[in-house]
């Protein structure tokens, strides 16, 4: 079985795909890709099908050496590359050789760099799903960050795939640098916040703190008010705290009302803090490619807004696939 070496984890390198939809009814989290976009157009430049596994690295990318010839590309945060040492570009699809070895530089933008292998990281599927949740250990290679030593198991190769040398459109690519713009459709818990509150939140630039991971990126940088009432029955005596509801992938919670928290893909799927709404999928994408330190900013937006920047995505990753297959 063809395979890849881990030389090195980098900080926390974890295999993800698409995500474990539909598993919420048990408390199961999706996990999956957290920039779904750079993830997909990995893919794309290995003539992978949509939903095979890739490694999705945080802050420092991993070492691998290939033991067979193989395509790979890599998306996402700006994190140089090189291959034995010869630097690489990015977006782009890349041929790789036995022993071959694939390496990173400390990254200059975003957070999180893809790695997509032609034939896909084949890790056993768990609930439909190849995706990495380390809370419970189950998932991607045994449930964990690689570590050195591993090997990856990887796929067949794909029939076709785009022919090295094949690029991205500058224009269609990400741009992570500069504040994070949210969109957020507000709901669920804002009743709980006071009205000058819920136009603060959006007023204010938060901070990304040192907390800010898989599970969800907590902010500073601003307080929040409640509205006076009395404690309901089955919510806890905090102002913050309401009867238990689920949580969307997104939603961002407001736990003692100073730092709120956005919430990705491997939180918790329920609780009982106040929500002040939650960010759109798109813009999940460019939350998950903010570093501690950077700054984020909300945009209130309605459900229409959400959906209108979807089916912009979608038409934004066509174009992308037109651009690699022609």
């Amino acid at each position: 079985m063809s395979e890849v070496i881990v030389r090195s984890g980098g900080l926390s390198t974890t295999v993800q795909d698409l995500g474990r939809d539909g598993q919420y009814a048990i408390g199961m989290p999706p996990s999956g890709a957290l920039d779904q976009f750079s993830y997909r157009v990995a893919n794309m430049l290995v003539g992978n099908p949509v939903g095979a596994a890739a490694l999705e690295a945080t802050y420092i990318g991993p070492e691998l050496e290939f033991t067979d010839e193989r395509q790979i590309a890599i998306t996402g945060a700006d994190a140089p590359a090189r291959i034995n040492g010869e630097p690489v570009p990015p977006w782009e699809t890349l041929l790789v050789r036995t022993g071959d070895v694939l390496g990173f530089e400390m990254l200059r933008s975003g957070a999180r760099p893809y790695v997509a292998i032609s034939g896909g990281v084949a890790v056993p599927e768990y609930l439909g799903s190849r995706s990495t949740y380390t809370l419970t250990g189950i998932g991607g290679f045994e449930g964990r960050s690689l570590a050195q030593g591993d090997r990856l198991p990887l796929g067949e190769r794909p029939a076709s795939s785009p022919a090295p040398g094949t690029a991205v459109p500058v224009e269609l690519r990400p741009d992570f640098s500069g504040e994070a713009e949210l969109r957020l459709v507000v709901g669920l818990c804002s009743y709980r916040l006071t009205a000058a509150a819920l136009e603060s939140f959006g007023e204010t630039t938060w901070k990304v703190t040192k907390d800010a991971d898989r599970v969800g990126y907590r902010l500073r940088g601003g307080t929040i008010d409640f509205v006076e009432r009395e404690q309901p029955f089955g919510a806890g005596s905090d102002p913050a705290n309401v009867v238990d509801l689920g949580y969307p992938i997104g939603s961002v919670q407001v736990p003692g009302g100073n730092e709120p928290i956005v919430l990705l893909g491997d939180a918790v799927t329920g609780g009982g803090y106040a929500t002040v709404g939650t960010v759109i999928s798109v813009d999940r994408d460019r939350i998950a490619q903010a570093r501690t330190g950077d700054r984020v900013g909300f945009v209130p937006v309605d459900v229409e807004a959400a959906m209108a920047a979807r089916r912009d995505r979608t038409a934004r990753l066509e174009k992308v696939r037109a651009a690699v297959s022609g």
